[in-house]
């Protein structure tokens, strides 16, 4: 389907909200017809009253009259009832809407990035890998640095990948050739995944070496008697991610933002304030860092005007367990 064929729910209930409020304006000047009906029913029959018998038949059109002006009044008291809970179920809507939004992003982050994690275990077990460490010579070195070259370029959503010793040297990469024989040891990355020896995921960072944002998945080399003898570690380029963001179906008034576990903004549409820009201050982004799954809230933003947030905590997907990242959409009621 077209993407300009593609309806758009914000904008069907921001249409809906504006009808709602016109209904409204129509039922203030009926109001206004009510009350000046009523008005004049009191004259009428004050009138008709000085005329005695002669206003008789007077003051019968006047009772009529107030009878309607009455009428009137109660039906537009129900009418406002009724705008009022259109309007409401209205907002509620949208607000279910944008916690759905941010729930469907959050999981769709959780199962690309799920995919990375299996990526970087299952190299890590391929024998060019195991080789490079093994044998260290020039052929092992040579095929192990084809074979990650060959996977850069097949998956596209990978930066660079690399083979590590047990000290944190690179004996082989697939871009960065020239990285090979450097040291890495003192790097946060690899301290975690050999701490843990085991599948190891950074949050987002900004690599000094593509001086571009990433995410490093880490990997430990077993040898066939299953110890240690190395490390794989592969650069994942957070671009891709934008590609969930940008197709999330939010309203044009609408935002979404990906949050860390600090509350620090990791992506946006925008591109901007990575890593710099908090949402700690919003209640929909404070119930999502305490791990609610789930949820929207009513709050006001920096300019006063009410906007709906839905959130969504990351639930991880299979063996993927998430960096408890959060996703918060924006909607203006």
């Amino acid at each position: 389907m077209s993407t300009n064929n593609i309806i758009d729910a914000s904008v069907l209930l921001s249409d809906l909200k504006n009808a709602n409020t016109e209904m409204g304006k129509v039922i203030g000047t009926i109001q206004q017809i009510a009350q000046q009906t009523n008005l004049l029913s009191l004259n009428s029959a004050i009138e008709a009253a000085r005329a005695g018998e002669a206003g008789r038949g007077f003051g019968v059109v006047a009772d009529e009259i107030k009878r309607l002006a009455t009428r009137s009044f109660a039906s537009t008291k129900e009418s406002n009832l009724i705008i009022e809970n259109i309007q409401s179920k209205a907002n509620e809507v949208m607000a279910i809407r944008t916690a759905d939004v941010a729930y469907d992003t959050i999981d769709k982050i959780d199962r690309n990035l799920f995919e990375r994690n299996c990526d970087a275990q299952a190299w890590a077990g391929f024998s060019q890998v195991k080789n490079a460490l093994i044998s260290n010579n020039s052929e092992s070195i040579n095929n192990a640095n084809s074979l990650l070259k060959t996977l850069v370029e097949i998956y596209e959503v990978y930066f660079d990948l690399y083979v590590l010793d047990l000290e944190g040297t690179i004996v082989a990469a697939g871009v960065h050739r020239e990285l090979i024989g450097q040291n890495m040891g003192d790097r946060h990355w690899f301290k975690e995944v050999k701490a843990a020896n085991a599948i190891s995921v950074t949050d987002l960072y900004l690599s000094a070496i593509e001086n571009r944002h990433t995410v490093a998945y880490s990997c430990p080399v077993s040898n066939d008697a299953g110890n240690t003898i190395g490390f794989f570690s592969s650069r994942f380029n957070w671009d891709f991610i934008y590609d969930i963001l940008d197709s999330a179906r939010i309203g044009k008034n609408g935002d979404i933002a990906i949050i860390n576990k600090d509350g620090y903004v990791i992506a946006c549409p925008s591109r901007k304030g990575i890593l710099s820009d908090k949402l700690n201050s919003l209640k929909a982004a404070q119930h999502a860092l305490k791990g609610e799954t789930y949820g929207y809230t009513l709050e006001k933003d920096n300019r006063g005007s009410t906007k709906i947030y839905g959130y969504a905590h990351t639930r991880g997907y299979n063996a993927y367990k998430g960096k408890n990242w959060s996703a918060i959409v924006s909607e203006t009621i």
